[in-house]
C-alpha cells in the first residue's frame, strides 16, 4: 500500500501498525467482519486504510479536521483502490447521519500539559486540547451500534483515566494489549477494544515488544511485512 503523507506535518507512526495488528488478532474469531467502519482522526489514511483492504466488506468512512489531511486521507484511498466517504470536520462537532459497526483511531493522545510542538498541523494531530478523552469517548458510545466494536491506542500513563471513562459510557474492555519499547522498559503504549453495551470479561494479552538490543523484534517485522506500506512525502495541494 503505498501511502502520501506531507512533508511538513505529522506522519504516521508504529502505533497506527501496532493497532491495525491488534484489531485483526481480536477480529480473528469473527467470520464474517462487514458493516460501516469509521476511521476518526484519519490523517493520511492509513488505520482505516488497512482494515478496509483486510475486511473487504466493510464500509470505511473518514473523519479529518484539518484540510491538509483531508485531502492525504481522499488521495491514499483513491490510489489504492478503496472506497471512502470523508466527514469533514471536528468529530466532536460532526452530527452523524449513521452508526457504526466498528469505530478505529489512533487519536491524539499526549496529554495537554506537556511541552508541544510549534508546528498547529502536529499540535492538533498529537495533543489531545482539541479531542479530550471523556469527549472523546463519550461521542464514540453514541455514535456505536449496540454491540458495536471500538478498537484506539493511546498513552500508557493514563490508564486509570481510560478504563473508567469507557465504563462511564457502557464501553466493556473486552481486550487490552500493552507496547514496551524493550523488555526491561516499561510500557508507553496501550491498545483497547471495547464493545458497546459487552459483558464479557478482559483479556489481557502478551506483551508487545518492540526492539530486542537495537533491532526490530520478530513479531514487529511482522507486523510490518503484515502492513506492507510503503510512505512517500509529498507537498499538499
Amino acid at each position: 500500500m503505498v501511502l502520501y503523507q506531507p512533508k511538513d506535518g505529522y506522519c504516521y507512526n508504529s502505533d497506527t501498525h501496532f493497532l491495525y495488528n491488534f484489531l485483526c488478532n481480536n477480529l480473528a474469531k469473527f467470520k464474517n467482519v462487514k458493516g460501516e467502519l469509521l476511521d476518526i482522526g484519519s490523517g493520511s489514511g492509513i488505520l482505516g486504510l488497512l482494515v478496509s483492504r483486510e475486511y473487504s466488506r466493510l464500509s470505511l468512512h473518514q473523519c479529518e479536521i484539518q484540510n491538509v489531511f483531508q485531502f492525504f486521507s481522499q488521495k491514499n484511498a483513491q490510489n489504492n483502490n478503496l472506497d471512502a466517504h470523508m466527514y469533514k470536520g471536528s468529530f466532536l462537532e460532526i452530527d452523524f447521519d449513521k452508526k457504526f459497526d466498528i469505530c478505529v483511531s489512533n487519536p491524539p493522545f499526549y496529554h495537554s500539559n506537556v511541552i508541544k510542538s510549534e508546528n498547529k498541523n502536529i499540535k492538533i494531530a498529537r495533543y489531545n486540547d482539541s479531542m479530550p478523552l471523556d469527549s472523546f469517548i463519550s461521542k464514540v458510545s453514541s455514535i456505536l451500534k449496540d454491540s458495536g466494536q471500538f478498537f484506539f491506542c493511546y498513552d500508557v500513563k493514563q490508564i486509570n483515566e481510560i478504563l473508567i471513562t469507557l465504563n462511564k459510557y457502557k464501553l466493556n474492555v473486552e481486550s487490552l494489549q500493552f507496547v514496551h519499547p524493550k523488555k526491561q522498559k516499561d510500557a508507553t503504549l496501550i491498545l483497547v477494544y471495547a464493545r458497546k453495551n459487552s459483558k464479557s470479561l478482559t483479556k489481557i494479552m502478551s506483551p508487545l515488544f518492540v526492539f530486542d538490543e537495537n533491532e526490530f523484534t520478530k513479531e514487529v517485522k511482522g507486523i510490518y511485512e503484515k502492513s506492507s506500506t510503503h510512505s512517500i512525502k509529498a507537498d499538499y495541494e
